[in-house]
């Protein structure tokens, strides 16, 4: 049994629904831990996973989350006790609630209290069906436990002028659509689409293209460009590597709406070669919790619904 974490506890509240649970951290991974703690009170868009079973996550505003070391992995989340809270490598919360199908490894951080299950499985219903049917935007307010609550992005810095300046403006443009669905992703979801991507007046098939290319292009691109930089990787290889995978998803993308990714990208790429590793880490830093962010709206936004007649074989419609 994991021991409390100093006695350390958060409070995870969705406002929208009147529920609020608490959790213990613990000492299964303490650097994850106090990561977590140092970033606190933060708000973001809450989500529900959409093919693993029954199991929250949100994007945390913790650009360390991307590199902090694991001391203890689960090697099977679907193992893991109901309640557990998890910190993960993608940028995300999770909090597992029920059942889940997919044997993923997890860094755990901390549980739920088992007063607060029921709460928990009320709060997992509710979102659910926010994600799937209703598309109510549900937010999630993590704090530590009795005090106020808030909400802020984190703005890294770089020496470069230039790099600062993007820095800047991707900070400025995360903190705007945090809360708040990005206009460009909104109005690709109601079918307007400028360069009119999407053969025959279709929507769809766009949708589902931008949503299949963001999450790569945070998760693991911009991602892995951060992880590498932090292990000492060569600025040389770095430049090389952050050509080679962020320019081509970019400005797919950018002709299919999101026109300021694909700008972001291209004074990125203008700059990246005279960066020193201080500041590459800032900008891909702040880059992945940008596009993580979009991500976040994509998966909300999308119209799962529309594929509610397709049902696993001998799965009930009402699953």
């Amino acid at each position: 049994m994991s021991e409390k974490l100093r006695g350390r506890q958060i409070e995870i509240s969705w406002p929208d629904l009147g529920i609020t649970v608490t959790a213990d951290l613990d000492d299964r991974n303490p650097a994850l831990a106090d990561a977590l703690w140092e970033s606190l009170p933060y708000q973001s868009l809450q989500g529900h996973a959409l093919i693993a079973g029954e199991h929250l996550y949100h994007v945390a505003p913790i650009p360390t989350l991307l590199h902090t070391p694991h001391s203890t992995r689960i090697p099977d989340r679907r193992e893991a006790p109901n309640g557990t809270v998890f910190c993960s490598g993608l940028q995300h919360l999770g909090i597992k609630y029920g059942t889940l199908t997919e044997p993923m490894p997890a860094t755990p951080v901390g549980q739920i209290r088992a007063a607060d299950m029921p709460a928990l499985l009320e709060a997992g219903a509710e979102i659910w069906d926010a994600v799937y049917s209703t598309k109510k935007q549900i937010h999630v307010e993590v704090r530590r436990a009795g005090e106020q609550g808030g909400h802020r992005i984190p703005r890294l810095r770089a020496t470069d002028t230039d790099a600062d300046r993007l820095i800047a403006d991707i900070s400025a443009e995360t903190e705007k659509i945090w809360l708040t669905p990005p206009a460009e992703l909104d109005g690709l979801h109601q079918g307007v689409i400028p360069s009119q991507a999407g053969n025959f007046g279709t929507v769809l098939p766009t949708l589902l293209f931008v949503n299949g290319e963001t999450r790569p292009l945070g998760y693991a691109s911009y991602g892995g460009l951060v992880r590498a930089a932090v292990q000492d990787m060569p600025m040389a290889s770095l430049a090389h590597m952050a050509r080679l995978l962020v320019g081509v998803p970019a400005e797919f993308l950018g002709y299919c709406g999101l026109e300021k990714l694909w700008a972001f990208t291209q004074r990125f790429l203008d700059v990246v070669d005279r960066l020193d590793r201080d500041d590459f880490y800032a900008v891909t830093s702040q880059m992945a919790l940008y596009i993580n962010c979009l991500g976040g709206w994509n998966l909300h936004l999308y119209p799962w619904e529309t594929g509610d007649h397709l049902r696993q074989q001998g799965a009930t419609a009402g699953a």
